[in-house]
């Protein structure tokens, strides 16, 4: 009938677009993403363990059917996650494109790539049956971790983002490879000809010199040598520590923008600062007091006074509300109401396991409010309309919407 194709293409994109949100964007914590992140994250340890076990004759002989249903287990995982990306990405590109052009860009972006390598190596090399590729191969999955590890997001930032200094200093350092090894060539060569009888020889020597590695294997004899030597040893140590301190420095910048991306966004979220402009935003950014609470710990007791609310930045909470309880987790909010007026806390707030939180105290709010009238406008005129909404505590209705209920049904209590 002509309506079976009809419903067939009304629920395939509704599919494909739940299967790229789980693929690319649901991954807060509790939520059916991270569980699918965590499983392809404890997917690729097994198979990275596996491939250098695998490696040892003695485990390889005895756990060769495990290694080797691991490695299978892991190429069809791969290459099914692999498959859906192909087949969810219609749709979601960042240009209008056709589904074909679409898949492509995926297929030959960096990300693509890296998911390729992770099962198609090892998949030729289980068919061929070749041990040796199997385990090389089998390390490839480990570069998966990029598209679920920050950290590593950040490191290949920075190293992008500081290439054309990095190219700059290869440039200097080979420059340096060729000055010194030209010297100990020229000075050495007649002496010691099985070692420094070619260019290729001397630059050995200049390069393990330079990367202050010294071998040890080839040295100079002459008291010239010798001295070229102990001035390529203090070159090496400023050829290391140049492009060692660019990364680090761009490291720590790159993290120190995500975090500010992070926080921003927090900020915004919250109704009270929704429709603030950049400058007051970042205002307020400068006023958060970083905290930390260990498991167990209880932040906020029923019946205190209000003074703060908080931003979770890593970790959970639990809110004990005299109806209910509710969770709340990384990029989540309370307390809001305490920033408009002293009221009693609400709710019991205990972490349930190592949180990082932000705080924003209301006296340090309202100094900056009184500096800033336009600010102080949009909170009054915020205020009247949440506390006409809140119940005479510091959680409302908005932070409660935004956590989960503590028994991890994954809905929303009111």
């Amino acid at each position: 009938m002509a309506t079976v194709p009809g419903k067939r293409a009304i629920s395939d994109p509704d599919l494909r677009d739940r299967l790229y949100e789980l693929l690319e964007h649901d991954h807060l914590p509790y939520s059916v993403g991270s569980r699918f992140v965590r499983l392809i994250i404890a997917i690729i340890v097994l198979d990275v363990l596996a491939a250098i076990l695998a490696s040892v004759p003695e485990y390889d002989a005895q756990f060769y059917w495990l290694f080797t249903t691991i490695e299978v287990a892991a190429v069809a995982a791969f290459a099914l996650e692999y498959a859906a990306r192909l087949w969810s990405i219609v749709g979601h590109s960042l240009r209008d494109m056709t589904p074909t052009r679409a898949r492509l860009e995926y297929a030959f972006s960096s990300l693509g790539i890296i998911d390729l390598l992770a099962f198609l190596p090892s998949g030729i090399a289980l068919a061929l049956g070749d041990r040796h590729w199997l385990v090389l191969f089998g390390l490839l999955p480990f570069l998966k971790l990029v598209r679920y590890s920050p950290a590593m997001r950040s490191l290949l930032a920075a190293l992008h983002a500081e290439r054309r200094t990095l190219f700059g200093c290869i440039v200097i350092l080979t420059g340096a490879v060729l000055l010194f090894a030209s010297l100990l060539f020229a000075i050495e060569h007649n002496v010691q000809p099985d070692k420094f009888g070619t260019m290729p020889q001397a630059m050995w020597w200049a390069i393990v010199t330079l990367g202050t590695v010294g071998y040890g294997d080839v040295v100079p004899a002459t008291p010239l040598g010798k001295m070229v030597s102990v001035v390529a040893i203090v070159v090496g140590f400023a050829m290391i520590a140049l492009p060692v301190a660019i990364v680090s420095t761009a490291f720590a910048d790159e993290v120190r923008r995500r975090d500010f991306v992070v926080t921003w966004g927090m900020l915004a979220r919250v109704p009270l600062f929704s429709h603030l402009g950049a400058a007051e935003i970042s205002d307020i950014m400068r006023l958060l007091r970083s905290r930390t609470i260990e498991a167990g710990e209880v932040l906020v007791r029923r019946g205190d006074a209000a003074t703060s609310m908080y931003f979770i930045t890593a970790g959970e909470v639990e809110i004990e509300l005299p109806s209910q309880r509710v969770r709340m987790s990384d990029g989540t909010f309370f307390g809001e109401i305490a920033l408009l007026r002293r009221t009693k806390r609400s709710g019991t707030v205990t972490a349930t396991r190592k949180t990082k939180l932000l705080a924003l105290d209301a006296q340090d709010f309202h100094a900056l409010i009184e500096r800033l009238p336009a600010l102080a406008s949009h909170v009054k005129e915020t205020a009247e309309a949440r506390m006409a909404d809140s119940a005479g505590g510091d959680v409302a209705e908005a932070e409660i919407a935004q956590a989960e209920p503590a028994d991890g049904d994954g809905g929303h209590r009111d």
